[in-house]
């Protein structure tokens, strides 16, 4: 009796190399942005795209606060049209990731998504920014 884990069957090998080639074309994660951030080497924008109260009380040091609702073209003119931007939220139980994503695509704009979000950033063990009261 197959498990419920095989029991729908397993890609080829073939199809499982594109597939996941392909997923890290619209994701990173929270190890590769700290690396990236850490060593200088920071060849992207990281937008936290909660709303302005959450990224006020805590943020990854570094990110620049875009709201879902904010992301416009008039928001972005000051970046060329090829920067890339890494989107994140509160975690995977949000997904303000994927409607900020769909918000850049939309504007022709390159987009990744930072899976984990600021859940995922903690478990890492990074801290975030917390500013002084």
């Amino acid at each position: 009796m197959l498990s419920v884990v095989s029991r729908t069957g397993v890609a080829s090998s073939v199809d499982a190399l594109a597939h996941f080639e392909k997923l890290l074309k619209f994701e990173t994660d929270c190890w590769d942005v700290h690396f990236a951030m850490t060593n200088k080497r920071t060849d992207f924008v990281l937008l936290d795209v909660r709303g302005e109260l959450l990224y006020k009380q805590s943020h990854i040091t570094g990110a620049l606060s875009l709201p879902v609702n904010k992301i416009k073209e008039n928001n972005l003119s000051q970046y060329p049209k090829d920067t890339l931007f890494v989107v994140y939220c509160a975690g995977p139980h949000c997904n303000a990731t994927e409607k900020a994503a769909i918000k850049f695509a939309q504007l022709n704009r390159p987009v990744k998504k930072m899976i984990g979000g600021v859940t995922g950033w903690i478990d890492e063990g990074f801290n975030l920014f917390k500013p002084t009261k």
